[in-house]
């Protein structure tokens, strides 16, 4: 497996190589942390080399700073410094060193070298070949929580293999989500029975349980135990997904890139987008491998 971590020189995003280097990886993955530093224009709108040179050493001292976490953990690691506009630089670097993970910090400094999140971070999210985590949690010794939203659609299933796919410590704690979503649309529905509506609820509650059901075959094939919830649609799926992961003190969310259109989907710039955008904890969005 091969990770990018995009840093910068907040404090914020120090946290994002150390989340990497706490996170459990598949046997052989490797990394390479980057940072982005955008051409530095004076005042008078003149090209301002030395002021981007001195930026350039910054740089490279927060990706070297970042570099030893991941090698403590034993993570063969390298380093790059680039030039350009940090969102199309990092989704070109990993496709260019065809990377599985992308990993990222919510938030950062307004400044030169900035990954705020709604700017840098969101368009990696939606914009990356591979799977992305934007990072809220500074790493620590206990357990994590994570929870799995799913709609049973190839893209969830994804994600749930990802994780099974992945040594995860003794102690780490699985919940997996599935949101009742109607085929129908709540407000002012098209007419039916009450026995069509009866039918079709129905259905939308066995889509919910066979998602639920497929999530845990894959975990359980890997030996991961989990437990399970089915929620109904009292609110939007991207609500349901972030107080279920309030409530339960969840550290990590983990849902598919996109789903099915239609009755179930966790579509990207919809319910995984909200989600990532809004979570008060880390996110992965898993797309499946291409490779």
């Amino acid at each position: 497996m091969k990770i990018l971590i995009a840093v910068d020189s907040s404090a914020e995003c120090t946290i994002a190589a150390r989340e990497a280097a706490a996170r459990p990886w598949p046997s052989g993955a490797t990394a390479r942390v980057i940072t982005v530093v955008e051409p530095v224009f004076a005042l008078n709108g003149e090209y301002a080399p030395d002021l981007e040179g001195a930026l350039h050493r910054s740089a490279e001292h927060t990706v070297q700073c970042a570099a030893e976490y991941l090698q403590h953990a034993g993570l063969a690691t390298s380093t790059a410094v680039l030039t350009g506009d940090p969102k199309h630089v990092i989704v070109k670097e990993a496709a260019d060193m065809g990377a599985d993970f992308i990993v990222i910090g919510a938030h950062s400094t307004r400044g030169v070298l900035q990954f705020l999140l709604g700017g840098v971070a969101r368009a990696v999210a939606r914009l990356a070949p591979c799977s992305v985590e934007i990072v809220r949690r500074v790493p620590d010794s206990k357990p994590l929580k994570i929870l799995l939203a799913t709609d049973g659609s190839p893209c969830s299933n994804a994600a749930m293999r990802s994780v099974a796919e992945r040594p995860w410590p003794g102690g780490t704690e699985f919940r997996i989500l599935s949101v009742v979503e109607p085929a129908v649309p709540l407000l002012h529905p098209p007419y039916f029975s009450p026995e069509r509506m009866q039918e079709l609820r129905g259905q939308d509650m066995q889509r919910a349980q066979q998602a639920v059901c497929i999530a845990e075959d894959i975990l359980s094939g890997a030996g991961i135990e989990s437990t399970s919830t089915i929620a109904v649609p009292a609110a939007t799926p991207k609500e349901l997904i972030l107080n279920e992961a309030a409530e339960w003190g969840a550290e990590l969310i983990v849902v598919g890139s996109h789903g099915r259109r239609g009755a179930s989907r966790l579509l990207l710039g919809s319910v995984s987008e909200s989600v990532a955008l809004h979570a008060q904890c880390s996110v992965e969005i898993i797309r499946p491998s291409a490779r």
